[in-house]
C-alpha cells in the first residue's frame, strides 16, 4: 500500500488538529474576542462540549470514533468559513480554526480507513453476511 504517512501517523496528525481545537476554541472565544452577544457559558456549552463528547474514543485510537468525530468537526469547519467571510478583524483567527478542523477531518479520515483495513473492519463484509443470511 502506497501511502505518505503511516496509519500511527494520521492518528497524531488527527488528536494534534482535535486537542488543537479543544483548547483554542475557548481561548478565542473568551479571552481573545469576547461576544457581546454570547455569555460565557454559553460559548462554552457551544463550541467546547461538543468537542468532547469524542475525546474518550479519539485517546483510544477507536477507528470509529476517528469517522463519526468528523460530523462534529464540520461545525467548526463552517463556524471558520463563516467567520472568514464575515468579519475582517477575525481573519487570522477563523484560519487558525480552519487549519485544526482540516487537520482533524483529513487525518482522522484516513486513520479511519487505515485502521479499519488492518482491523479486518469493512462494511463490504457486513453486506455480505447479511445476504447470506
Amino acid at each position: 500500500m502506497n501511502r505518505y504517512f503511516s496509519t500511527q501517523a494520521h492518528k497524531k496528525i488527527a488528536l494534534t488538529g482535535y486537542f488543537a481545537l479543544l483548547v483554542y476554541m475557548p481561548l478565542w472565544l473568551l479571552l481573545i474576542n469576547p461576544s457581546d452577544g454570547l455569555s460565557p457559558m454559553l460559548t462554552l456549552v457551544m463550541f467546547t462540549l461538543p468537542l468532547l463528547f469524542p475525546l474518550k474514543g479519539l485517546i483510544q485510537g477507536n477507528p470509529y470514533t476517528y469517522a463519526w468525530s468528523n460530523f462534529i468537526v464540520m461545525i467548526y469547519f463552517l463556524h471558520s468559513l463563516t467567520t472568514l467571510w464575515v468579519s475582517e478583524e477575525d481573519l487570522i483567527w477563523a484560519m487558525l480554526e480552519l487549519i485544526f478542523t482540516t487537520m482533524m477531518f483529513i487525518s482522522g479520515s484516513y486513520f479511519a480507513k487505515y485502521r479499519g483495513q488492518e482491523l479486518g473492519l469493512s462494511i463490504r463484509k457486513k453486506k455480505e453476511q447479511q445476504a447470506s443470511e
